[in-house]
């Protein structure tokens, strides 16, 4: 049977690039993956455009990974965002770069990136091997000896790089199928929880569905401990669902929900919805004064169209039992100081988010500090890596886990060749 200097466990962003790395610098590689079909949670994201990376400085790009992102430092020194653009211009892929440095392919299509990533390690020759799926990684007592396959198969090989993702998007093959060869070789796993994910409330007007389906832009969402404080804000934009909130500034806050439930061991936590992030209360309220003095004589309802979304307004008024039809220069400044009020500080309680299998993103996994940051190579068994999100590392949405999947995937492939080519 063919002995291969590598075998990468798992094809998706991580493992491909792993493979490409190790086969540029001289590995004879082997290629596993469990489905019948590679690429599969690269070809879905970014909405199916592929967002492939962010243009930001690095110090920027750590600071949108908080799942320890500071260890990205060194993995970043050898394969970073600049690197991943050059090495898809460099294969004939045009990049495009918008809001928030998100880096996505001219065309919007991701299935152009996972073409071009799979004909690159069809071109280096790499063996692949789909619909394979692996039982366990067995050890000497030292390093690594052979994969054993689930038909039984035993494939001898001095290094292995688990790819295998964590637990969340499952039908893409992340099934957390890496943990349990990471624990068999001396590693810990962090506690695993969803980030990146929908957030859950019983509010009643979530529960009556009152505002599903109405999008807010650019405002602000705070989540606080239940003392006040507060530990998390992030902005942009967000949606009311038929369970509670979603969109890009909910799943940002989403793993801040998560922890403080389980920290403060609370049943529910406060969040925020802050409208008009820009403007000070006061400054919102002398808006509204100067609205009513050019048109006085207009209805409350009428005099406020356009001041924010209407289904939103028209939920606060019947919130706060204004009478819409009144002339605005009848109504007291107290009701426009408690309508700006709800605009500034819209109160939420949440209890949760989705689960781990509905998040885009992983939480926890591999202990970090049992990998060595240059070479992605575990400080408990000679010859085995690890790279993207099967680690205790991640990232907020826009482009950051996926950097880090080719960067640490770049960097174990190229560490794990060098260590058998050149020994």
């Amino acid at each position: 049977m063919k002995k291969y200097d590598v075998i990468v466990i798992g094809g998706g962003p991580s493992g491909l690039m792993a493979s490409i790395a190790a086969s540029e610098h001289g590995a004879s590689v082997l290629l596993l993956d469990k489905g019948n079909k590679l690429g599969r949670k690269l070809a879905i994201s970014g909405g199916g455009r592929c967002n492939v990376t962010n243009r930001m400085e690095i110090q920027d790009l750590i600071a949108h990974i908080p799942g320890n992102g500071r260890f990205m430092h060194s993995p970043f020194s050898v394969f970073n965002n600049e690197s991943i653009i050059a090495f898809f211009e460099g294969l004939g892929i045009q990049l495009k770069e918008e809001d928030r440095g998100r880096m996505f392919p001219v065309n919007d299509k991701a299935t152009t990136v996972v073409e071009t990533l799979l004909n690159r390690v069809r071109e280096l020759g790499v063996d692949i091997r789909t619909n394979t799926t692996v039982k366990t990684i067995n050890y000497s007592d030292e390093s690594v000896s052979e994969v054993v396959l689930q038909n039984g198969e035993h494939i001898s090989t001095p290094t292995v790089i688990v790819a295998t993702g964590g637990k969340s998007v499952p039908h893409t093959g992340s099934t957390g199928d890496g943990y349990p060869w990471a624990e068999k070789a001396g590693h810990t796993i962090t506690d695993l929880y969803p980030t990146e994910v929908p957030i859950t409330s019983s509010e009643e007007f979530i529960r009556k569905k009152s505002l599903q389906g109405l999008s807010l832009r650019d405002i602000e969402l705070t989540v606080f401990n239940p003392k006040g404080k507060k530990i998390k804000t992030h902005d942009g934009d967000m949606i009311f669902t038929h369970f509670g909130i979603s969109g890009p500034a909910a799943l940002r806050c989403s793993q801040y929900v998560v922890k403080a439930l389980k920290k403060f061991e609370t049943k529910t936590i406060k969040m925020e919805i802050d409208l008009f992030p820009s403007l000070s209360e006061e400054a919102l309220f002398q808006q509204l004064l100067a609205k009513v003095k050019a048109e006085p004589k207009k209805s409350m309802k009428n005099l406020l169209k356009g001041f924010a979304p209407e289904r939103f307004l028209l939920f606060v008024y019947d919130k706060l039992s204004f009478d819409t039809q009144a002339q605005a220069s009848t109504i007291q400044h107290e009701c426009f100081r408690s309508l700006v009020t709800v605009c500034k500080h819209f109160e939420l309680e949440v209890n949760g988010t989705l689960s781990i299998e509905k998040a885009f993103v992983t939480g926890g996994g591999i202990s970090i500090k049992e990998i060595e940051p240059k070479t992605m190579h575990s400080k408990k068994k000679k010859g085995l890596y690890f790279c993207g999100e099967v680690l205790d590392i991640h990232g907020y949405t826009g482009g950051y886990n996926i950097t880090v999947a080719f960067s640490t995937g770049y960097t174990a492939g190229k560490s794990a060749a060098e260590q058998v080519v050149h020994k």
